[in-house]
């Protein structure tokens, strides 16, 4: 039997509801939900002794099961005469006090203020079909008669899926009219997620909107959201912000279904935010090994990523996630990396508040009641201390971090958060820091409390380890020095260095320390930089060190073009990267990389015996490194 509508706009019809309920007879016919999936948020929101108004009843056992645990002064209405011809048969002898009436919810007879709720379990979605002019003035005329038949201090309880424009439509209605307005999201199972016809999950939300005395001149609007039933309510600033967290939410359903239905989604990940502050709280990747033959027990793990080592490339990159559930040896692993300003009390308090969360993930053909194990390095939760937090007016937010390498040294980075998985400096502590930052959480434990950013040791200057080199290719660029002169000659030759970006200083200061007749330039764009790399990653100027607060596009210009234009370097060291978003990770800048700019670094460049200079980058790309030719007799780019 067919009942579906042959389009939107017969929910509208009497005539199609008459025939909907003759055909279908005396069969509850459920909208989102039964009452037990619902009763979490129903009894949250309505109180046993007050007056409920059902709207759009239709044959819903709704009613019948709140007025059975206890709500019993209930009135249903509906435009179907044949449906409350057929509720009140069910109910006349077991419901006495329930009532059912024929009645357009958009023209209601009762007088104003008579009830305290109304109940609305998808009426609105079936009237709200599309946006044409017809539809939102009867849409109007529902919602009115709504606000006019409910008490001050009412709530308009409505259960829908959501869908753009009915929340635009619903939100703007009552934040107009000064209500107050909250979308609680029902708690469903993995089971009783509604499945539609299109392969689609759709998850079930509550609108409560309550109904506040008009206040002349106010244009105070409350926008809340609920995303568990007992969670605290987050507080939005807007409807936009509003509309945008449960789009959020209809996304992250859809994701789960997917990743039930199918083995493979390529690279997905996600952020699970804090419930009070809506802050993000777990950033997860989920990864798929298909080559990786199923059995009983490895289907499916959780791997928690030691706070502070989300940047290194087994956990921060694709291919070496990958590689890490190769070697896992599941189907499906999840990597989840911890937010810095979140606390953590122990692995056993991240696996409980995640365990719920984490199964809606499962792959397809796990067994029911499966056990899945919670896997980390060591088993531990790793430590990250922030020492310090600001902003730049030009590289924007940033933090100043201690944390805890896989050797058990602790080691300080700069993070831009505008690219929070990526270092941009780092230092390595001395011993003596890292012990009494050992001791310190060792001592913390055996309180049973976790060790905080503002209790563990903070590093003075004197405490940064200046002989270790920390990223790779600085290294490499220290290395290249090598072709300039013999290697056990270097330290005694005067060099003439130009480092274009400094951050937290590492690279000029190695070269200061180990090449004791060395001078250096140090060109940075961000004077923000300069005071984070002296006051925190022992950094300082000296007779031989100078820092330049320039664009080093700019810098490298004046020297080329001005007056006194003459080669003066031996080594240009160019680590910069791109201070534009839409870039991604540019290191160094295209503008950087432009045979234009290129013939500026040659000119500054000292010709050496036997002529030969060296621009040592960050990161060059092939096409350019191809550009740096080196001939008998003479420097050619």
């Amino acid at each position: 039997m067919n009942l579906l509508p042959k389009s939107s706009k017969e929910f509208g019809s009497v005539d199609y509801w008459e025939k909907f309920f003759q055909q279908r007879g005396k069969k509850a016919f459920e909208w989102y939900g039964t009452y037990l999936e619902l009763c979490g948020v129903l009894h949250k929101y309505i109180k046993p002794r007050e007056k409920v108004l059902v709207i759009g009843c239709g044959n819903s056992e709704l009613s019948e099961q709140l007025y059975d645990v206890g709500y019993q002064d209930i009135v249903n209405i509906d435009i179907s005469e044949v449906v409350i011809k057929q509720m009140k048969e069910c109910n006349a002898t077991r419901r006495p006090q329930m009532r059912f009436l024929k009645m357009d919810m958009t023209q209601m007879e009762f007088p104003d203020a008579s009830f305290q709720v109304v109940l609305d379990k998808g009426t609105l979605d079936a009237v709200l079909t599309d946006e044409e002019e017809k539809t939102l003035q009867q849409v109007d005329r529902m919602l009115a008669e709504v606000g006019r038949v409910l008490q001050v201090g009412g709530r308009y309880l409505c259960i829908s899926l959501a869908q753009a424009h009915i929340l635009k439509k619903a939100v703007g209605h009552f934040s107009r009219e000064g209500w107050m307005v909250r979308v609680h999201q029902v708690a469903n199972s993995q089971d009783q997620v509604l499945e539609a016809e299109s392969q689609f999950s759709l998850p079930v939300f509550a609108f409560i909107m309550t109904k506040f005395r008009p206040v002349p001149g106010s244009a105070l609007q409350i926008f809340e959201l609920c995303a568990q039933e007992q969670g605290k309510p987050v507080r939005l600033e807007s409807a936009e912000r509003l509309a945008e967290a449960v789009r959020e939410r209809q996304q992250y359903a859809w994701l789960c279904s997917q990743l039930r239905r199918k083995a493979r989604l390529g690279s997905v990940s996600l952020d699970l935010c804090d419930g009070d502050t809506g802050e993000p709280r777990y950033t997860l990747h989920v990864v798929d090994s298909p080559t990786v033959k199923p059995s009983r027990d490895n289907h499916f793990a959780i791997f928690i990523i030691p706070q502070g080592r989300e940047t290194e490339w087994l956990f921060g990159m694709d291919e070496g996630r990958r590689q890490l559930a190769a070697s896992a040896g599941f189907r499906r692993l999840i990597t989840v990396a911890l937010h810095r300003g979140q606390q953590y009390e122990s692995m056993d308090y991240i696996q409980a508040e995640l365990s719920a969360r984490v199964m809606e993930l499962a792959p397809a053909g796990m067994p029911a009641q499966q056990q899945v194990p919670f896997l980390s390095v060591g088993g531990d939760i790793g430590v990250r201390t922030i020492q310090h937090q600001d902003c730049s007016p030009l590289s924007g937010d940033y933090v100043i971090e201690d944390v805890q390498g896989d050797d058990k040294r602790f080691f300080r980075r700069l993070i831009f958060l505008s690219n929070r998985n990526v270092v941009q400096s780092e230092a390595r502590l001395l011993k003596d820091v890292s012990h009494r930052a050992q001791k310190k959480r060792k001592k913390d434990k055996k309180k049973q409390r976790p060790a905080e950013a503002e209790d563990l040791p903070a590093a003075p200057e004197q405490s940064i380890d200046k002989s270790y080199l920390c990223c790779e290719h600085h290294k490499a660029m220290i290395a290249g020095l090598a072709l300039l002169r013999n290697p056990e000659q270097l330290p005694e030759i005067p060099l003439a260095l130009l480092v274009v970006g400094l951050g937290g200083g590492s690279l000029p200061l190695f070269v200061h320390d180990h090449f004791p007749k060395s001078c250096i330039d140090a060109v940075e764009i961000d004077p923000s930089m300069l005071e984070v790399a002296t006051q925190w990653f022992g950094f300082s100027q000296s007779d031989r060190m100078k820092v330049h607060i320039a664009d080093g596009l700019d810098y490298i210009a004046s020297l080329a073009e001005g007056e006194e234009a003459q080669p003066r370097y031996d080594v240009i060291m160019f680590d910069v990267d791109s201070k534009d978003p839409t870039l991604g990770m540019s290191c160094p800048p295209p503008a950087f990389v432009e045979q234009s700019f290129l013939q500026k670094v040659k000119s500054i460049l000292i010709p050496e015996e036997p002529e030969i200079a060296w621009a040592l980058g960050h990161m060059l790309p092939q096409e350019v490194l191809g550009r740096l030719r080196l001939e008998p007799g003479r420097q050619r780019l």
